[in-house]
């Protein structure tokens, strides 16, 4: 599985929100997501405990490739992830593209003809 975040910009200028990803890499099906107002590894935690939990994967078979960014790397995320018995795989040093699926993923949702639309009073 790969596990990656994005910000999404929220409807003040300079406001985010992070959107949290699980991907199975080898249907490219989502397996879980969640969209939280901070990046931070309990989030990144709990959504790959959830994602273990709902696809019924025991530890030890899986692997989770993650980027080197620091809700990946903290240490509520690791310590979930020896919990669940789950293997960690980062990224190499100062190598962007290294996790592409949840990366494909993002840049296909955010190029989207309607994402950056803010619906008005009158449309929603």
């Amino acid at each position: 599985m790969g596990l990656d975040i994005t910000n999404l910009p929220g409807a003040v200028r300079g406001t985010f929100w992070y959107l949290y990803a699980v991907l199975d890499v080898w249907s490219r099906k989502l397996v879980e997501w969640a969209v939280h107002d901070v990046q931070d590894d309990q989030h990144a935690a709990a959504l790959v405990e959830e994602a273990c939990r709902r696809e019924g994967v025991a530890g030890e078979r899986l692997v989770l490739h993650a980027d080197n960014g620091a809700a990946m790397k903290g240490k509520s995320m690791l310590v979930k992830l020896e919990e669940l018995g789950v293997i960690p795989s980062f990224s190499r040093p100062r190598v962007s593209d290294d996790n592409p699926f949840p990366e494909a993923l993002f840049r296909t949702l955010k190029y989207r003809p309607a994402y950056t639309r803010i619906p008005t009073a009158s449309q929603t």
